[in-house]
């Protein structure tokens, strides 16, 4: 009996010694990734965990253009703020200095963006916040640098948009930075008209830019002009800023000639003559330029000095130097004006050739008096007119001498287009 006793007490000690071994085991096995439950079922509780934490995220999606940390960023695209799978809840835009930017929600509010365009070469800093539809909250931040003016170049364009022109006037472009890449930039640019006249464009040098058609505009035709510039790198590093829509419409056809032997000027409106002005052009020795000339510029009363243009005595000065020249309307850059004139005596008109290379009208001083025939040509004429010299026994103007492309031919033209 004793010996049966002790050999039962040895095997319940083994039995307990195996399992006592086989609950290390499982335990290991647990800490490995086991599922398993004593039962034989699975365990859920890490998969119950995992689901609660992707529960208590935002389905929200924010997007800011452009990306965190971007450099020579657009001043017309930037600081846009989008969201998906929710609506936006709050947008901060400010500059380093902590200038608020203002801006836009769209109705539905899936987007925002800025209210005007934003500043060349400023740091912005983005803050987003958005909801989903069950109210988690998704936050966005970005922080961009816009593009610099030494990287960037600006077009100063002719005429102005809602501007009433004449059948004369070019869409005339001047780059504040050379172009090197002058195809890209003129792809960038596209000029239209209502009339339905084929349009081309000309460069006459790295900074200028003038569109035109073959034949004058037809009046009261309506031109659109496009600058979609933005991000177009007209030369290296330096990049367009620019994406703008201008419109301008054209009036009635008004072609004025002047004739240096007859020293007349007949003004036509639509093909008819409606006034012939006695004047008075260049002298023998300072002749008018012949050719077709735009005008681009009116002043009521403006200041002439001779010294401006090449015109100076022996001591330097300006060979005339008058304050208040009356009714003066601009041809040529290079100073040649149609003008009152109210110094000259009354007879020279129509008789004789006393200026300096301008056409000169017969005026009074303050450009006040309603009467005159200087008065009445100013009066009548708008920019973008065209007055057509002849007769003076001068060259002809040089087509980038003010927005006077219309003394080079067609197929020329054309040739001076980079595309």
């Amino acid at each position: 009996m004793e010996k049966r006793v002790m050999t039962d007490s040895k095997r319940r000690r083994g039995l307990m010694a195996a399992s006592a071994v086989l609950g290390s085991v499982l335990v290991l096995s647990g800490c490995s990734g086991s599922n398993a439950s004593a039962d034989g079922n699975q365990d859920t509780s890490q998969a119950k965990v995992d689901e609660a934490a992707a529960k208590k995220t935002s389905e929200a999606q924010i997007a800011i253009t452009p990306k965190d940390g971007s450099n020579n960023a657009s001043i017309n695209n930037s600081g846009i703020v989008k969201v998906t799978k929710g609506t936006l809840t709050g947008v901060t835009v400010t500059t380093a200095d902590g200038t608020d930017v203002k801006g836009q929600l769209s109705a539905d509010r899936t987007s925002w963006e800025p209210s005007a365009q934003l500043e060349r070469s400023t740091t912005y800093k983005v803050a987003a916040e958005a909801k989903d539809t069950e109210g988690r909250v998704a936050h966005e931040n970005a922080s961009f640098s816009t593009v610099s003016p030494g990287n960037s170049f600006i077009g100063s364009f002719t005429p102005e948009n809602g501007s009433t022109v004449g059948v004369g006037m070019p869409v005339s472009i001047n780059f504040d930075k050379a172009i090197t890449n002058e195809a890209a930039v003129q792809k960038g640019i596209t000029v239209s008209t209502s009339s339905g006249q084929e349009v081309a464009c000309h460069w006459f040098n790295a900074n200028r830019m003038d569109c035109r058609p073959q034949d004058y505009w037809a009046e009261n035709s309506t031109v659109t002009l496009k600058l979609a510039l933005d991000g177009v790198e007209g030369a290296n590093g330096v990049f367009g800023v620019q994406q703008k829509t201008v419109t301008f419409h054209v009036g009635r056809n008004q072609i004025s000639y002047v004739d240096a032997q007859t020293k007349q000027m007949k003004i036509t409106q639509d093909g008819k003559t409606v006034k012939t002005i006695p004047i008075s052009a260049g002298s023998p020795d300072n002749k008018t330029y012949e050719g077709i000339m735009v005008m681009s510029e009116k002043y009521k009363e403006t200041r002439m000095n001779g010294a401006t243009v090449g015109f100076t005595d022996d001591d330097g000065k300006g060979e005339y130097d008058i304050k208040d020249v009356p009714h003066a309307i601009r041809l040529t850059n290079s100073g040649t004006f149609v003008h009152g004139n109210y110094w000259g005596a009354k007879s020279i008109f129509g008789s004789v050739n006393t200026s300096h290379g301008c056409v000169g009208l017969s005026d009074t001083k303050g450009a006040n008096d309603p009467n005159t025939p200087a008065s009445w040509f100013y009066n009548h004429s708008i920019l973008g007119d065209v007055v057509v010299v002849q007769n003076t026994g001068d060259k002809t103007v040089a087509p980038d001498n003010g927005l006077n492309g219309w003394n080079m031919d067609w197929a020329q033209w054309k040739a001076g287009s980079a595309v």
